[in-house]
């Protein structure tokens, strides 16, 4: 049998991974900053070309539907809103890891992207729910960001899937993430932080990425927002997902001491989920390569 990955050889790896374009790092930064004006996030798509033509491309697509086309960037960006933007930049700048087969989760190619989109989405309307002030486009950037750390342990858990399962069924580990930990040292909540890390994200989305299964063991500064992303990833599991680890993991429900949602809301955040994610995706797929 193949001897396993050590932790040590998986960090390694995260280190080689390419470093995110200066645009997507950028925006990233200003985005989770909460005194930033979007003249700041026009500027910056302005100074990018390829990334100005995906945004016009994306704005006039037929998914959008709009009556008249937008040929500034100013206009574009009013009109998707600087979450959109911040993903657009992000998915161009990292398509690779984004849309690679998770074969260490059994998930197809794209399967991971179509996750991350579910649950940005699910995240900020989760965000319109909280009991105290959050930047809901924060919690859509932190939604897309929150399972990268998938990308990077799915090639060191090859043909590792239905293990894990069988663990879990046996009650020998506790969930998904005790699972990946079991095999190989680490789980991917942790190489996304390592990536994160790696990326200079900004503490806020770092910390959705590192604690978005656990929640309540986010600094307190964070929790708001980590809490969101959390309930966001079960959502969006519920919504569809093609992943093995999908709904192994556990709802935290302290939930409820940040946000206040009733059975028939939550309800309603699943609908906009599926409904905004058939629009996003169409507009963000058909307009590649054209």
């Amino acid at each position: 049998m193949k001897q396993r990955a050590t932790k040590e050889e998986i960090l390694a790896a995260i280190k080689k991974v390419p470093l995110l374009s200066p645009s997507a790092s950028r925006l990233l930064e200003l985005t989770a900053s909460s005194d930033h004006k979007l003249s700041e996030v026009i500027d910056i798509v302005r100074c990018d070309a390829a990334l100005t033509a995906r945004v016009l491309k994306i704005v006039n697509s037929v998914a959008y539907g709009l009556v008249h086309e937008v040929s500034t960037v100013d206009r574009a960006v009013g009109y998707l809103g600087e979450r959109m933007i911040a993903g657009i930049a992000l998915e161009d700048s990292a398509a690779a890891l984004f849309h690679k087969e998770l074969k260490g989760y059994n998930g197809p190619k794209s399967e991971l992207w179509n996750h991350d989109l579910r649950t940005a989405i699910a995240s900020r309307e989760i965000a319109k729910h909280a009991k105290q002030p959050i930047n809901q486009d924060l919690a859509f950037t932190a939604g897309i960001l929150h399972a990268v750390g998938k990308a990077v342990l799915s090639d060191f858990l090859t043909q590792s899937a239905n293990e894990v399962l069988a663990e879990i069924d046996d009650n020998e580990v506790t969930d998904y993430l005790a699972g990946e930990r079991n095999l190989v040292g680490l789980d991917h909540t942790e190489a996304g932080y390592e990536l994160a890390k790696s990326w200079e994200l900004p503490d806020s989305l770092a910390a959705a990425i590192r604690y978005h299964h656990n929640p309540a063991d986010t600094p307190e500064e964070h929790r708001l927002l980590v809490y969101a992303v959390h309930l966001g990833c079960i959502v969006a599991m519920m919504c569809g997902s093609q992943s093995s680890d999908s709904l192994q993991y556990h709802l935290d429900k302290n939930y409820t001491q940040y946000y206040d949602l009733t059975s028939e809301q939550l309800a309603m955040v699943m609908l906009e989920v599926n409904e905004m994610f058939d629009t996003l995706q169409s507009a963000m797929t058909d307009t590649k390569g054209k």
